[in-house]
């Protein structure tokens, strides 16, 4: 008589969890997602997968949707807060790492891997939050809801973000998510407000005396195609304070920061609507990433700021590296413990890097402002060097 397949709960619906799920049911192993939100396709502002993370993609049969739908990025531009030119980074990603970088709202990044995983066979449960583990010897591991329902399954994997629940039982008096003194504001704007400027499949983005501003396309999509985002030290206030404003407050105080700011800046702040306000957060380094029968992945195991532009990147090579390390047959907590000794030394450099890069968006003075800008003019073509390891890593081929 044939046993069963095994079967993994994963909890978090983002990114990790629905291509985790879809690489495991290629081993054989079945796999049941539970997410805390409803299902939303319109959730979020815009972010980039890099040549790595696009490589997973591709494994699963995603990157051409993901150009289709999104943008190439060519390279990210720097700029002064007048206008001047600093530097770039990342050209010819696509030459050089064999996948492109590709620019896409976040909604429609979940849209395209819950779409991909109900392809799959895989079973999907939205507004199931997480309040419990219950991992008993020989018995079903147990995942318990705030709806009052369970599920059972042979282990579990925690993919639920930085603010996850599944971290909290695995290691339970571990670090928490601590605000790193930025705010994020972020949206979309059409086509038509760059118009005149020739940025083409550019990035842009500028260092302010205070603050980072910065936008690209992201969508063939004419009406809301050109995502933006600000970077500002918070001065006392949170996302929950900023989202309390009307929209015309938040609006006013977006003017305000950038005031002065070069072209198309004030533009783009202008035909900003639905503005998502985040707090930038960070995770001290865990002291595990797995207990008993449950592992954590993502932003759950090693949360990143978003200034190294890789936190969905390493989500998706996390899924590839687990899915691989469990079609090995090894005994479970023997894979866990081989995931993470593989995982954490390059997670925790990136994740490093950008703390380090969020310092540079920070507050200074006319004068420091002006150091660091001549200082990025030397550095940036040598920090571009320093960053292809991140690209040139290729999950598969691990």
């Amino acid at each position: 008589m044939s046993s069963r397949p095994r079967k993994a709960l994963i909890i978090g619906a983002g990114i990790a969890g629905p291509v985790a799920a879809i690489l495991l049911r290629r081993t054989g192993i079945e796999s049941a997602i539970y997410e805390a939100w409803p299902y939303s396709k319109g959730i979020g502002g815009g972010l980039q997968i890099a040549p790595n993370g696009m490589h997973v993609m591709d494994e699963i049969g995603l990157a051409n949707e993901l150009i289709s739908r999104g943008s190439v990025a060519e390279s990210f531009d720097f700029y002064s807060q007048r206008g001047e030119r600093l530097g770039s980074i990342n050209r010819d990603l696509e030459r050089r790492f064999g996948q492109p970088a590709v620019n896409i709202s976040r909604a429609t990044l979940n849209e395209i891997l819950i779409d991909k995983a109900w392809c799959a066979c895989v079973s999907l449960y939205f507004e199931k939050r997480l309040i419990k583990i219950e991992d008993r010897g020989d018995e079903p591991i147990i995942a318990y809801f705030a709806d009052g329902t369970t599920a059972e399954g042979d282990f579990l994997i925690g993919a639920d973000g930085v603010h996850s629940v599944a971290r909290r039982q695995v290691v339970p008096d571990g670090p928490q998510p601590f605000n790193t003194g930025l705010i994020g504001f972020g949206g979309f704007v059409p086509h038509a407000v760059l118009d005149g400027r020739p940025i083409g499949r550019h990035v842009e983005t500028t260092f302010g005396q205070s603050g980072f501003f910065g936008y690209g396309y992201c969508s063939p999509d004419p009406n809301d195609g050109v995502m933006w985002w600000s970077t500002q030290p918070a001065h006392g206030m949170d996302a929950t304070m900023f989202r309390a404003l009307d929209p015309a407050t938040l609006k006013q105080h977006l003017r305000g920061f950038h005031r002065g700011w070069h072209d198309p800046i004030p533009d783009i702040i202008e035909a900003a609507e639905n503005i998502v306000v985040t707090d930038t957060l960070d995770v001290a380094t865990l002291p595990t990433w797995s207990r008993k029968r449950s592992l954590l992945i993502g932003d759950a195991a090693h949360a990143t700021s978003p200034h190294a532009g890789q936190g969905a990147s390493l989500a998706l090579e996390d899924a590839m590296r687990l899915a691989r390390l469990m079609q090995e047959g090894q005994e479970l907590s023997a894979t866990f413990q081989a995931f993470e000794a593989e995982r954490r030394p390059r997670t925790e450099k990136i994740v490093a890097m950008a703390r380090r890069n969020g310092n540079s968006k920070r507050e200074f003075s006319a004068t420091g402002a002006w150091i660091r800008n001549q200082m990025l003019k030397w550095l940036l073509p040598l920090g571009a060097k320093g960053m292809d390891f991140m690209y040139a890593y290729d999950a598969r081929a691990v």
